[in-house]
């Protein structure tokens, strides 16, 4: 698994052999997208706790696909995952290019990006992340 870092920059929670750190305190949900986009080789992964800061929603993961095709696969099979654990009603932006799609399901908000997109729009910055933590792993 490619590490999880929370925005400051940590990674935390308990580590095995197969399996890197996991910030601590996740929910149910934020655990299962992380699960599913580490299944689905997502990379460079950062979680960013939006609890207090924002009433839009408790957190927002980022992570990036390999290309326009593998960024729509991950977005299909987390709505597949988001329609199993009873969140339907998923809004959905960006489907027909991939190149940046954003799942809103409430409590979690995804974005996921093709790395050039993602690097142009600097989403981590926006919410004072510091960018420095990537494992040297990303593309």
């Amino acid at each position: 698994m490619d590490s999880v870092h929370s925005e400051d920059g940590q990674a935390e929670g308990p580590s095995t052999a197969d399996q890197a750190p996991l910030p601590v305190g996740l929910t149910e949900l934020e655990r299962a997208v992380i699960a599913k986009l580490d299944d689905d080789k997502a990379l460079d992964m950062v979680l960013i706790d939006l609890r207090g800061k924002s009433p839009m929603s408790d957190a927002m993961i980022v992570a990036s696909g390999r290309s326009n095709r593998h960024v729509g696969a991950l977005a299909d099979h987390l709505l597949r995952l988001f329609k199993e654990m009873g969140l339907g009603k998923v809004k959905v932006e960006g489907l027909p290019h991939c190149d940046w799609v954003l799942l809103d399901a409430g409590d979690v908000i995804v974005h996921l990006f093709r790395p050039e997109v993602r690097t142009f729009y600097n989403i981590e910055k926006i919410w004072a992340v510091d960018s420095a933590h990537r494992g040297a792993g990303a593309a």
